[in-house]
């Protein structure tokens, strides 16, 4: 479906920028985990794009898995309470795992999901995002790789949806509050 450019108020990160970005973070990561164990893990929906995208600039060995999770609360607030809709298939003992996010927020969900998955017995639990908020963050998360730092706006693209939409659109803009504001 395309979208009309006279949704966004403005692009906040291109789609090179995007991918010169990816390159950095995932030749960090390389180094990092040189000759350790690692396992991706992705947090549905948003973050299939920069998983599938970072994926692609990792050596062959490195795994991947899916959860997904669900925090309760009156619809854009969470209230810090975590229902997990689909977990790992993998076992965690002894691998490295690095959660692959593409927007932090709150932080309320994340920081749950890592004290989830450091009791299941992984060698180390890391958080790699494509996108943070700071000003947004309501609990201290530590994050090892950061992308970009985002302005508290309504963002949209590569994998960030409103209402399902603007997930395929291969940038990061922000959404008018026209577009939002009435549903």
């Amino acid at each position: 479906m395309e979208h009309d450019m006279s949704d966004y108020s403005e692009v906040l990160v291109t789609e090179e920028q995007i991918a010169t970005r990816l390159d950095e973070m995932a030749a960090q990561i390389r180094a990092d985990y040189e000759g350790k164990d690692l396992l991706l893990v992705g947090v549905l929906k948003g973050a299939v794009m920069v998983m599938a995208d970072l994926a692609r600039r990792m050596p062959t060995n490195v795994q991947m898995d899916w959860m997904a999770v669900s925090s309760y609360g009156s619809g854009t607030v969470s209230s810090g309470v975590v229902r997990i809709l689909k977990d790992l298939d993998t076992d965690l003992t002894d691998r490295h795992v690095l959660i692959v996010e593409d927007i932090i927020d709150s932080g309320v969900t994340l920081s749950w999901l890592l004290g989830n998955l450091r009791t299941r017995g992984a060698a180390s639990v890391e958080i790699a995002t494509l996108l943070r908020k700071p000003d947004a963050l309501r609990v201290e998360v530590p994050v090892r790789y950061v992308g970009f730092d985002m302005p508290t706006k309504f963002l949209v693209g590569y994998g960030l949806d409103f209402a399902e939409d603007y997930r395929t659109l291969p940038f990061i803009a922000a959404l008018k509050p026209e577009v939002y504001g009435d549903r």
